[in-house]
């Protein structure tokens, strides 16, 4: 089992946080810092990636999977994959594998996403309009089988991936 550091490292003296709820009564209130201008200072992780993903290349993969002898799947993953590339040409879209490829155990494509934005983005838009398709997400943090496994996040079924064919750090 891997271990993890804390997810508290550089927080170590900061004040305690407020213990009272929302309007809602279920949610609870936090200080939110503001600039100069009285305007609510955002996490950099809005911006940029955070360590260790790769910020000089995509930050994120989505593998979008459909399985190879359902017709109807099949369908709607080529319309999904055109409407992907109409909707957000600024992402780096691979082409339609009708064949599995690398460690995916059913054909798929793949789409590069290169900042936060674009990543929550891309999520979002994919978890109402993924259809009958799964998406592997993973990071770009140069260790392959870790970003594959130990990182990746899943919409819709999991499929096994072929580790074997994962570089190891």
């Amino acid at each position: 089992m891997a271990k993890y550091p804390s997810p508290l490292i550089g927080y170590e003296n900061a004040p305690l946080l407020p213990t009272g709820t929302n309007p809602d009564g279920k949610s609870l209130t936090n200080d939110i810092q503001k600039d100069e201008q009285g305007k609510p200072v955002l996490s950099k992780a809005y911006d940029e990636f955070v360590d260790p993903i790769d910020k000089n290349n995509n930050g994120f993969d989505f593998h979008i999977y459909y399985m190879q002898n359902a017709p109807d799947e099949i369908e709607y993953a080529r319309k999904l994959h055109e409407r992907i590339r109409r909707e957000f040409p600024e992402m780096r879209i691979y082409r339609f594998w009708e064949r599995p490829v690398g460690p995916h155990p059913v054909p798929m494509f793949e789409v590069n996403t290169f900042t936060p934005h674009m990543t929550g983005t891309l999520f979002s838009w994919l978890a109402v309009n993924r259809g009958p398709c799964s998406v592997l997400i993973h990071p770009n943090t140069g260790d392959e089988y870790r970003d594959h496994t130990e990182l990746v996040t899943w919409m819709g079924r999991p499929w096994p991936l072929n580790t074997d064919l994962l570089n190891r750090h």
